[in-house]
C-alpha cells in the first residue's frame, strides 16, 4: 500500500509514499535472491565478534594470575591466546564485512534499476501532477540517503546487534547476576529508542516532503525567470521560495534537537548499567561468589556493550533518515504504469501493413472544467502526412501529445491501427521541439534508438539528416563525448541528432512537435530537408512551425480553440479563403517584407485564444 501526499501548490498531487509494512515487504522482496550472501556475510560476522569476546575472559584470567602472585611466564599463554584472538577476529570481521557490503551494494543496486525503470516508465500527466520537484528530490537525496544507510548503518548495525546479543550471553555465562544487572540499562534505552523512533519517523517524512516543495518552487522560479522579470513578480516568488527554504529549515532543526536529546537520554543509560554492574561485581567478590578476574570481565563486558549498544541506537536517526527515503522510493516503484511490465509489443498489437491514425471525439482537459480539444475527429491514413496549423493555444501540442501517448485523452478513443498508443516509442516516433543530449559519447546517444546499431547505420542515419558533415569533423568522430561536460551542439545540430535516432528507432508513425522551429533562416532549409528524410514512408502528424511544412503535406488540419475548423489540401484551403488562408497571407506577408518568418504559433491571433495549450 501506498499514500500520496498532497504538495502546497494548486492540483499539486505529490508522488505516493509507501507505508512501512510495505516498505519492509519490499526490502524482503530485493534479499531474498541473495539469501546465500547474507547467510554467509552474517554468519563470518558472528564468528568474529564470538571470538572477539574471548578478549575479556582472558583478561580477566590475566588478573587472576596478578592478584594470586603467580609467576611471570604463567601469563604467557593468555597474551599469547590474546594475540591470536585479535588476527583471527581481524580477519573474520573484515571477511564478514566485505560480504555484507557486497550485499547491501546488490541490493542497492537492484532498487535503483527499479526506482529509474519505474520512474521513467510514469506517465507524463503524472509527473506534471506531482512537479518535477518532487521526483528531483526522491533521485538525489532520498537514494543518497539510502545508499549512505546501506554502505555505513547497515554493517554498523549488523556489527553492533550481534555484538549485544552475545555479549550479554556471554554476562551470564559468567553470572547470571551480571546479565541482571546489565539489563537495568534495557529499559532506560527501550524507552529512548521508542521515544525516538516515535518522534523521528514523522518528522524525517515531512522534512522529505518539504525539500520536495523547496526544490519545486525554485525549479519553478527559475526556469520561468524571464517571465517573473517581466511581470515584476519577483517579489512574490522570493518571498515562496523563502517560506519553503524556511519550512524546511525548521523541520531540520527539529531534527538536530532530536537527536541531542536522544544522545543525553543514552548517557544516563550507561551509568545505571555500569554501577549496577559494579556493584553486582563487589558484592559477588565479597561473598566469595567470583573472582576479581570475573568481575573484572564482566565490568569489560558491559563497558564493551557502549560501543556497539550507542552504535546500534545512533544509527537510528541513520536508519529512519533512510526509511523515510526508502518508502519514497518504494512509493515510485509501486506506482501503477502500464507500461513496466506486461506491456505487449505495439508493433504486434498493431497488427500487420501500415498503421493508421483514428482520432474518435477525442476532447482533453488539464484541469478539469477547462478543456484544450474538444470532440476531434481525425483520420490519419497510412502513410499520409498531415500538417496541424493553427495559433498559439489551439490545441496542436496536446494533440500531438496525445498521438504519442504522453497522454491519455479525457474523452473519445486514439486508435493506432487498433493499438492504443503508449509511451515505449515502438509504434509512434516524437521529436519536439526541445530536444535532449545525453551526456556521454555520440554513438550511445544514436544508440539510444537502437542498442544494436552499428557504426555503419549510426553514420548513415546521419548521412541521411545532413549531419555528416559536422559529425565528421568532431574530435573523435563517434566516440565524442557530447552533452554537459562535453562538445557542445547548437539547437539545430542537436535537432539533427533527435532525427538521427528517430530513423535507427524505425516506428511507422511520426509525430514532429515543431521540430525544426529551433532553427534560424539559415538552418531551416537543412532541418526541412532532415525532417523530410524522417518522415519518408510513414504516417505522419507535423505541428507546423513554417507553413511551408503545411504546403508540403498531403493534407492540412486548422485547429482553433481545441476544434477542428478547417481541413483540406493546401490549394484547397487557400481557395476557400478561410483561417488557413489568412494565416498563409500574414506568413507569406511576412516574408515578402523581408522580415524573419513569423511563426505560425504567433500569426494572426484571434481575440478568444488561449495564451497556451500546455497546463
Amino acid at each position: 500500500m501506498t499514500r500520496t501526499d498532497q504538495g502546497a501548490g494548486p492540483g499539486r498531487a505529490l508522488l505516493p509514499t509507501a507505508t512501512p509494512a510495505r516498505t519492509r515487504a519490499a526490502v524482503g522482496e530485493l534479499l531474498r535472491p541473495n539469501r546465500t550472501l547474507a547467510a554467509a556475510g552474517f554468519g563470518m560476522m558472528v564468528l568474529a565478534t564470538a571470538v572477539g569476546l574471548l578478549t575479556q575472559p582472558l583478561l580477566g584470567h590475566i588478573v587472576d594470575l596478578v592478584t594470586r602472585h603467580r609467576s611471570p611466564a604463567t601469563l604467557t599463554l593468555p597474551v599469547l591466546a590474546l594475540a591470536g584472538v585479535a588476527v583471527v577476529q581481524g580477519v573474520t570481521a573484515s571477511l564478514g564485512m566485505s560480504l555484507v557490503s557486497r550485499l547491501g551494494e546488490t541490493v542497492l543496486a537492484r532498487l535503483r534499476e527499479l526506482f529509474v525503470e519505474h520512474a521513467l516508465a510514469l506517465p507524463l500527466e503524472r509527473l506534471e501532477r506531482a512537479g518535477s520537484g518532487d521526483l528531483s528530490s526522491r533521485v538525489t537525496r532520498d537514494v543518497s540517503r539510502v545508499a549512505d544507510a546501506v554502505r555505513t548503518a547497515l554493517p554498523e548495525l549488523a556489527r553492533s546487534a550481534l555484538s549485544i546479543v552475545l555479549t550479554l550471553a556471554a554476562l551470564a555465562l559468567l553470572d547470571w547476576r551480571f546479565l541482571l544487572a546489565a539489563l537495568l540499562a534495557v529499559p532506560v534505552q527501550a524507552h529512548t529508542a521508542r521515544w525516538y523512533v516515535h518522534n523521528a519517523v514523522p518528522l524525517y517524512a515531512q522534512e522529505r516532503i518539504a525539500t520536495g516543495e523547496q526544490q519545486q518552487q525554485l525549479l519553478d522560479t527559475i526556469g520561468g525567470a524571464r517571465t517573473v522579470r517581466a511581470y515584476r513578480l519577483q517579489d512574490g516568488h522570493g518571498r515562496r521560495v523563502a517560506e519553503r527554504s524556511r519550512a524546511a529549515v525548521e523541520l531540520t532543526m527539529r531534527g538536530v534537537r532530536l537527536v541531542l536529546r536522544f544522545y543525553s537520554r543514552l548517557h544516563i543509560a550507561e551509568y545505571v548499567g555500569l554501577a549496577g554492574v559494579l556493584v553486582t561485581g563487589f558484592l559477588l567478590v565479597r561473598s566469595g561468589s567470583a573472582s576479581v578476574g570475573t568481575a573484572t570481565a564482566a565490568a569489560l563486558y558491559f563497558h564493551s556493550l557502549f560501543g556497539p549498544v550507542n552504535t546500534a541506537l545512533v544509527l537510528l536517526d541513520d536508519a529512519q533518515s533512510a526509511t523515510a527515503g526508502l518508502a519514497r522510493l518504494v512509493g515510485v516503484i509501486d506506482e501503477p504504469a502500464p507500461t513496466v511490465a506486461g506491456r505487449r509489443d505495439a508493433r504486434t498489437a498493431a497488427g500487420p501493413g501500415e498503421p493508421s491514425v483514428t482520432l474518435a471525439g477525442v476532447s482533453h482537459a488539464y484541469v478539469p472544467g477547462r478543456p484544450v480539444l474538444r470532440g476531434v475527429d481525425l483520420e490519419v491514413r497510412p502513410k499520409e502526412r498531415i500538417a496541424l496549423v493553427g495559433t498559439t493555444g489551439a490545441g496542436k501540442t496536446t494533440l500531438a501529445k496525445l498521438v504519442a501517448g504522453l497522454h491519455r485523452p479525457t474523452a473519445g478513443r486514439v486508435d493506432i491501427g487498433g493499438a492504443e498508443p503508449d509511451e515505449s516509442g515502438r509504434l509512434v516516433g516524437l521529436v519536439t521541439q526541445e530536444v535532449h543530449v545525453f551526456a556521454g559519447p555520440l554513438a550511445d546517444d544514436l544508440r539510444l534508438a537502437r542498442p544494436d546499431a552499428s557504426d555503419e547505420e549510426l553514420w548513415d542515419a546521419l548521412a541521411r539528416v545532413g549531419a555528416l558533415g559536422w559529425t565528421e569533423a568532431l574530435p573523435e568522430g563517434l566516440d565524442t563525448v557530447v552533452g554537459d561536460g562535453g562538445h557542445r551542439l547548437t539547437a539545430d545540430r542537436a535537432q539533427q541528432l533527435a532525427l538521427a535516432r528517430l530513423l535507427l528507432a524505425d516506428p511507422p508513425v511520426v509525430v514532429l512537435d515543431e521540430a525544426t522551429a529551433e532553427a534560424g533562416s539559415s538552418g531551416a532549409r537543412l532541418l526541412d530537408e532532415a525532417a523530410e528524410q524522417a518522415l519518408r514512408g510513414r504516417t505522419a502528424l507535423v505541428v507546423a512551425h513554417r507553413l511551408s511544412q503545411a504546403a508540403a503535406a498531403d493534407r492540412v488540419v486548422v485547429l482553433d480553440a481545441g476544434r477542428v475548423v478547417e481541413e483540406g489540401t493546401h490549394d484547397e484551403l487557400l481557395a476557400a479563403r478561410g483561417r488557413y488562408a489568412a494565416l498563409w497571407q500574414a506568413w507569406a506577408g511576412s516574408r515578402a517584407g523581408g522580415g524573419r518568418p513569423t511563426a505560425v504559433s504567433r500569426a494572426a491571433p484571434r481575440p478568444n485564444c488561449r495564451p497556451t495549450d500546455s497546463p
